[in-house]
């Protein structure tokens, strides 16, 4: 059995309940219903979110709203009630909770607060880091804190192109930050967490994928997941581009320009299954959302309960069955249409 499968299976069977299985039902049933009417019809409450500990990132990553400082909306640190109060509300039906939308996690000093809550609560908690911040102790205290899953970043097994794109990053650091994971996590004799490397693949580093791959097998990880870039400016092209195919989201037209090679069906499996949540409490529709321009409510002011299938919310989910490719965020998206994803 691949081991990878079997760690990631165990650790989230051990936060399944039959409420949250009725409530993936519920929500299922509820999005195929609208798709076969063409208009929106809700039931259910979200199993998939992601809230966003902090804007701030040490890196300057050249298609990253963090790196490049190009946020209009405010940067800042989530607080740890409000962060409370989403848990306490959402917890008994929520599945797979991603502490992470934009920035690194790790800059935000409850971040493991965050993540020892949701094991409490009894929630799947996963992050997305650069990986500079795993100190030995920092290690340690990941394995202890009871977060289920960490993807790090490496895109490049030299220190040349990894810097392509993880400008201002130290690859030496990085996979020392892994090995700490490994360490602590073997030497605690813990399930948690599930160890993924995440490649980023870009014209740059292509030629390496067969050496991240060997890479990931001798820091031990779990597994290394191959991963599409998203190009703002795609249309003339872009040097992060790839050449192959397989792992671009782009392909070539006659003269020379590029457009996005799925279609944009008028369907969305996120409207229905989650949310992403900013720092300072703003729900929006979904990860490509980066400046919050679609806000569906705020968490300040009222619960997420109240927002979830307001006005604003029906508005939008009917507006993604009726004309998809209208929609701005959407138009860049290689996403949605897959269940669960």
């Amino acid at each position: 059995m691949d081991l990878s499968i079997s760690r990631k299976a165990q650790i989230l069977a051990g936060t399944l309940t039959a409420r949250k299985l009725w409530n993936f039902q519920q929500i299922y049933a509820s999005y195929y219903y609208s798709l076969l009417r063409k208009k929106a019809f809700h039931r259910g409450r979200p199993v998939k979110i992601g809230i966003e500990p902090t804007t701030f990132c040490n890196l300057r990553c050249p298609e990253c709203p963090s790196g490049l400082r190009a946020f209009t909306r405010p940067t800042g640190m989530m607080d740890m009630d409000l962060y409370g109060r989403i848990l306490d509300e959402l917890s008994p039906d929520l599945i797979y909770l991603l502490l992470y939308f934009q920035g690194e996690p790790y800059l935000h000093k409850q971040f493991l607060d965050m993540a020892a809550y949701a094991r409490s609560r009894g929630v799947f908690s996963a992050t997305s880091t650069n990986g500079h911040y795993l100190t030995d102790e920092k290690a340690r205290q990941t394995v202890e804190s009871g977060l289920s899953e960490v993807l790090i970043s490496i895109d490049g097994v030299t220190q040349e192109s990894y810097e392509s794109y993880r400008v201002g990053g130290k690859l030496e650091k990085v996979k020392e930050g892994v090995q700490n994971l490994v360490y602590w996590r073997s030497k605690l004799k813990s399930l948690h967490p599930h160890i993924v490397i995440q490649f980023l693949v870009v014209k740059p580093n292509e030629h390496e994928i067969d050496a991240i791959l060997q890479m990931g097998k001798k820091l031990g990880v779990d597994r290394v997941a191959l991963k599409t870039a998203q190009i703002y400016e795609y249309a003339q092209g872009s040097p992060l581009i790839p050449t192959l195919d397989k792992y671009s989201r782009y392909t070539r037209q006659p003269d020379g320009s590029y457009r996005i090679k799925n279609k944009l069906k008028n369907q969305c499996w996120k409207l229905w299954q989650g949310a992403e949540i900013t720092w300072d409490g703003r729900v929006l529709p979904c990860c490509f959302d980066k400046d919050a321009q679609y806000q569906m409510g705020d968490l300040r002011e009222r619960s997420f309960g109240e927002i979830w299938r307001n006005e604003a919310y029906e508005a939008f989910r009917n507006r993604i069955l009726q004309s998809r490719k209208t929609i701005d965020i959407c138009q860049n998206c290689t996403e949605g249409t897959k269940v669960w994803g």
